[in-house]
């Protein structure tokens, strides 16, 4: 409301200037000015009480860094200049503020929203792309963005469909009712590939798959002194105990590997430090015996029945861990079946029991998003209990700029995790899309944010194809890929990565200064971009998107499940967080 005042304010002045110069005819303006004196010398007091209104510019601002978050304030300098200050230095804050969770929405829309209700299934953002409906269990609908900043060459509709079978994907892009699938079967590429109707793209394998514990003796359903995993060396067993070659060999695609850490090698500092445990039943037996289960116990394996490339297919590999963990150590795995949003709430509050398969894929190459995300003082709750020895490492590292530099917290953040086996790491896993071959401009991206506003099938309507039903629409509280690639469409953030690439370049924000000590980051917010709900772009709705993340005593601060398990992720604790319980 405060923009339209200002601009019809404006407006008035203007009008009246205006009047003032032109005047009446020329033969009548001796009469006018004799027949209305007063009216010619209070017209330039009119013109100088209504001035434009001056913008209003928000601002939240921590007491202190004593609450142990990155952020220090955020601050709405002018209309179209944003202001952030952090804490410590942070080399890698470019690539992440880039990414989706940190999308922009109008302050308005999202106050009236109250943090979710509407906000979940119908955000309002810059993008290519607006909602127009979502038929859960169906399908969701979008349409082309006429009032779009950037370029946008997509179809008129855009429509997102799901099916958990590669078999069943697969069968939609050959009949041709979609244009585009994600994650090709594993024995399905050679089928792709042999079809001159269709044409694979090959995803670079930046993620991993792992098998996650709670090491806390107080999880739901153990007695406080029961819990097997809060035992170290049980957890060190158990990684010794699992042949995790046999798993990529029969289960993964061509392209995937044995996961030597748990950030794939290609990102800076990914594999430093020890290698992960060579497989060895006999000491893997010896070792937990040493560690008072000699003949095994029961436990429960908690997965989804999601297919990611880093997990082609969970049932089968669920079924081989049970049958490995079973005939190597004795122990029994119940498998149980979570639905996904369920099993990633569940997940980042650190309630599930036992053991469960989880994975990561990049969303920018560098550690702060594999190992802080996962293992930083800012990590949620997953594994129970935090290292304090790889959460310092991590925290020292994540401050310095070159990759030298960071090297030696790396090794010891790395070779930390080795120790404590929060998770094992299993595989490195390789992927790939299919597309109709006469889709024009069809890519593959390394982060899995594919940008169906540049693709054309040559009609106004492009169907994709994904694993799963997005959670929510309201980015900033979800973590799943088909949530955030859906949002990716429809939102944007100051930043963004390169399409089919990593590289960091401008999007809402057209350029950014940063100070000489990486601690202040003043964006200029591109002029005139408008909402899907017609307001413009400026600098408070930066500083309210954003605060409803940081603040956890924001009346906001609520979103699908209340996690924002990204912001805590990357950026630390969160502003007011309540005690830990």
């Amino acid at each position: 409301m405060k923009r339209k005042l200002s601009v019809l304010l404006s407006l008035v002045v203007l009008a009246s200037v205006v009047l003032a110069a032109c005047g009446a005819p020329a033969t009548e303006a001796p009469a006018a000015a004799t027949e209305a004196p007063a009216v010619a010398t209070e017209a330039p007091a009119a013109a100088t009480e209504a001035p434009a209104v001056a913008y209003e510019g928000s601002s939240v601002v921590a007491p202190d860094c004593e609450y142990g978050g990155e952020f220090k304030s955020i601050e709405a300098v002018d209309e179209l200049t944003v202001k952030i200050t952090l804490c410590v230095p942070d080399p890698a804050f470019p690539s992440k503020i880039a990414f989706t969770s940190f999308a922009i929405q109008p302050s308005e829309y999202l106050e009236a929203s109250g943090g979710n209700g509407d906000l979940l299934e119908k955000p309002v953002g810059t993008g290519p792309y607006i909602v127009d409906s979502w038929v859960r269990g169906d399908q969701l609908v979008l349409k082309k963005n006429p009032n779009y900043w950037g370029e946008n060459v997509g179809a008129e509709t855009l429509v997102f469909k799901w099916s958990t079978e590669s078999a069943q994907r697969l069968l939609e892009l050959q009949s041709g009712t979609v244009d585009g699938i994600d994650n090709v079967g594993p024995d399905d590429f050679a089928t792709v590939e042999g079809d001159s109707n269709l044409a694979l793209f090959n995803r670079p394998a930046l993620n991993i798959m792992y098998i996650g514990f709670n090491n806390n003796p107080k999880v739901d359903g153990f007695d406080n002194a029961a819990n097997p995993l809060a035992n170290e060396k049980v957890r060190q067993a158990i990684a010794m105990g699992i042949d995790r070659q046999r798993i990529v060999e029969n289960f993964y695609p061509a392209g995937s590997e044995v996961a030597s850490h748990f950030t794939p090698c290609a990102i800076p500092n990914g594999c430093v430090g020890d290698e992960w445990y060579a497989f060895d039943a006999t000491a893997a037996k010896a070792l937990l015996t040493e560690a008072g289960y000699p003949d095994g116990f029961e436990t429960v394996l908690n997965y989804r029945d999601v297919v990611r490339g880093y997990l082609p297919d969970p049932n089968v590999v669920a079924q081989d861990l049970q049958a490995q963990l079973k005939e190597n150590l004795n122990i029994t795995l119940n498998i149980e079946v979570m639905e996904s949003g369920a099993f990633l709430a569940a997940a980042d509050a650190g309630q599930l029991q036992g053991l469960h398969m989880l994975g990561w894929g990049a969303d920018y190459p560098d550690q702060t998003n594999f190992l802080g995300y996962h293992f930083g003082a800012g990590a949620s709750q997953q594994f129970g209990d935090k290292f304090d020895d790889i959460t310092e490492a991590l925290t020292q590292g994540a401050q310095l700029a070159s990759d030298s530099e960071r090297e030696p917290f790396y090794t010891t953040a790395n070779n930390a995790i080795r120790t404590h086996v929060p998770m094992i790491p299993v595989a490195h896993g390789g992927s790939a899309l299919a597309f109709k071959a006469s889709v024009e401009g069809a890519f593959a991206s390394p982060l899995g944010n594919e940008e169906f506003s540049v693709m054309s099938n040559g009609t106004d309507t492009f169907v994709w194809m994904q694993n799963a039903e997005p959670i929510s629409l309201y980015c900033a509280d979800e973590t799943d890929g088909e949530s955030l690639r859906a949002c990716e469409q429809v939102t944007q953030s100051l930043l963004a990565y390169e399409t089919g690439g990593t590289a960091v370049e401008p999007s809402l924000a057209e350029s950014y200064e940063v100070s000489a000590d990486l601690t202040e980051w003043t964006f200029k917010l591109r002029p005139g971009v408008v909402f899907h709900d017609g307001s413009t772009l400026d600098a408070n709705d930066v500083v309210t998107s954003l605060a409803i993340q940081w603040d956890a005593a924001n009346p906001l601060h609520t979103g699908n499940t209340g996690a924002f398990s990204y912001w805590s992720g990357l950026f630390g604790s969160f502003l007011n967080a309540p005690p830990a319980q």
